[in-house]
């Protein structure tokens, strides 16, 4: 998911809308915006699929104010539909208020249990209704005393933006798991997932959200409060290699500089003999990049992406990722036939793609075709909003890595080290890697959560 959130800023809703457009990436199942008026009046639309499907007929005009909160959401397949699209209005007698967040809780069973024992009644299956429940059980105190109470409940990896009628909260968590970034827009201030969405939208990168903050903004400007001072710098390492825009830097790196870094490194301990290098569109092209610059092996472009097909990892159930990737990708018959090719690809997770664009290429005449990962191989599961599933689907929890490289068709594979994908990251010296190594930043509580 991506959130992002407006204040101080005339036509906010235009402003989200657009920005949202550069989160498109990490969300393609529903969106939606929330805006407060100069009345103090809420207005609300979301919808299912992309946003240029969701706003179609003027919508944006219906949700006026200078302050605004937007979310865009991929589901895993059992939290689809419209009631968990994001941002999530509230009403209640202290003021309305809105909540957008992104992430996952790996406490929300605990979480959940506490509220419904106190009489709380949910709607959704979101994170966002859990936290939005527990800032009105904190009792009649400031609403910054409410959120920090609330926040030191949770466990896991997330971001938050709460929205009342005249202020913005902004919150990571304590670990630094999932990105957030505050920018300054003419007189006001944006929060976004990703630094990606200022370009467009006219903003100025002001500095990333710590780890364990709250950032306020409203009339004062931008302020801040520390919720946790058990605070440590472990973004998720799949943002640099998966999620994130090239054109994003997340906590001081670069993401294109990070995934080329890591493609040098793969060509050091991964060499192939062999006359290209095809990167799989489009997130693995920098490491793809560095991975010929490295080997001088020529780098062309023997894959080719379809403009309107969605990011197929992101797809709620597998049979809707195979169906895509034939839609997704072609190989370029006349630059891939008859040669030995290096194909690099960000990672591989259930192996169902990479089986298929093996074939693809094989079927297009390629000779041999040797499989190389811009990051190690994925054993374990996550529990902090990236949708690996069990670890059973996984195509490395139970297999060596002759029995994986078998398992996609190819002549030869190779995974980057962890130790080179954290060396990779010029700004965070201790990423997550928790689905490759198993070394969890956060406590998991229970093994019931393993299979929820």
């Amino acid at each position: 998911m991506g959130v992002l959130a407006v204040y101080g800023v005339e036509n906010a809703s235009t402003f989200i809308y657009y920005g949202l457009h550069n989160l498109q990436h990490r969300g393609q199942e529903g969106g939606g915006i929330v805006t407060f008026d100069q009345e103090g009046q809420s207005h609300w639309y979301r919808g299912q699929g992309l946003l240029s499907e969701i706003f179609t007929n003027g919508e944006l005009k219906q949700l006026p104010g200078s302050l605004g909160i937007g979310s865009v959401k991929y589901a895993n397949a059992s939290k689809g539909g419209l009631n968990n699209v994001e941002p999530l209005f509230f009403h209640h007698h202290s003021g309305d208020f809105a909540i957008a967040g992104e992430g996952n809780l790996v406490n929300a069973r605990q979480v959940c249990e506490f509220l419904e024992r106190r009489g709380s009644i949910f709607q959704t299956d979101t994170d966002s209704e859990l936290f939005a429940h527990l800032i009105k059980k904190g009792g009649n105190v400031d609403r910054i005393v409410m959120i920090v109470k609330a926040l030191n409940m949770l466990e896991g990896g997330f971001t938050f933006v709460i929205m009342t009628k005249n202020r913005i909260y902004a919150c990571r968590d304590k670990y630094g798991i999932k990105p957030l970034c505050i920018g300054k827009l003419g007189d006001g201030y944006v929060v976004s997932s990703e630094s990606c969405a200022f370009e467009i939208m006219g903003a100025e990168f002001i500095r990333d959200v710590q780890p364990g903050e709250i950032v306020a903004l409203d009339y004062h400007g931008v302020r801040s409060t520390l919720y946790s001072h058990f605070n440590r710098h472990r973004m998720c390492a799949m943002e640099y290699i998966y999620f994130a825009r090239p054109d994003s830097d997340i906590d001081g790196c670069n993401v294109h500089a990070y995934r080329k870094e890591a493609g040098r490194r793969l060509y050091r301990e991964c060499p192939a003999d062999a006359d290209i290098v095809v990167g799989v569109p489009e997130s693995s092209l920098s490491a793809a990049m560095g991975y010929a610059e490295e080997s001088g092996i020529p780098y062309e472009m023997g894959l080719v992406k379809h403009k309107y097909v969605g990011r197929t990892f992101i797809q709620p159930v597998q049979s809707l990722r195979e169906l895509g990737v034939k839609m997704k990708l072609s190989p370029v018959r006349s630059i891939v036939q008859g040669k030995r090719i290096v194909l690099v690809d960000d990672s591989i997770v259930r192996g169902t793609t990479s089986l298929k664009i093996v074939k693809l290429l094989r079927e297009a005449g390629a000779t041999e075709v040797h499989v190389r990962i811009a990051s190690p191989m994925m054993r374990f599961t996550c529990h902090y909003g990236v949708d690996t599933s069990t670890p059973e689907e996984l195509l490395c929890s139970h297999r060596t890595l002759d029995q994986a490289r078998q398992a996609i068709g190819a002549d030869s594979l190779g995974y980057l080290s962890p130790e080179s994908t954290r060396d990779s990251c010029f700004g965070c010296a201790d990423p997550c890697q928790a689905c490759f190594t198993g070394d969890y930043p956060t406590l998991l509580y229970d093994e019931s959560v393993e299979n929820e």
